[in-house]
């Protein structure tokens, strides 16, 4: 898992051409202009979702991982807790394959995500998305999914 300033973009190249393209989009685009929805950058190699909801209470959140995809989370408007922990110390549940989504149980660590603020989490980072800080709070997010 990294997570940094989307400032930075430049020092993560080197992960990859897929990821630079998702962070360049992320650069490049004002999406406070940009309606909710799924947008394809490169097919279905490279797509971002942009979101626009409420932070919930941990006690209502999930934690989740992915197999063939990882994810770029970056805050566009106000902040959220992302938990975050090894899927190797989860326990799994059921794998749907089609929506790429793999819902675990356990505990791990959360770290504030605020706005102009990006995670990439890939396939061994279980992550859980969306929680409150303090309390619910408005959100728009954009994730970018990159086939690896």
């Amino acid at each position: 898992m990294i997570t940094d300033h989307l400032n930075h973009i430049e020092q993560y190249f080197c992960l990859g051409t897929r990821i630079e393209t998702a962070l360049r989009y992320l650069f490049k685009t004002d999406f406070t202009a940009v309606n909710p929805g799924r947008y394809n950058l490169e097919e279905e190699d490279i797509f971002a979702l942009v979101e626009e909801y409420q932070s919930k209470p941990k006690h209502e959140g999930f934690w989740e991982a992915h197999i063939k995809y990882l994810d770029v989370q970056y805050v566009v408007e106000g902040a959220e807790h992302m938990g975050y922990c090894p899927v190797s110390s989860m326990t799994a549940g059921d794998y749907d394959k089609k929506k790429d989504f793999h819902k675990l149980e356990g505990d791990g660590d959360f770290f504030t995500l605020r706005s102009g603020h990006f995670a990439i989490l890939h396939p061994q980072d279980a992550h859980m998305p969306g929680t409150a800080i303090d309390q619910p709070q408005q959100v728009k997010k954009v994730v970018v999914k990159v086939r690896v």
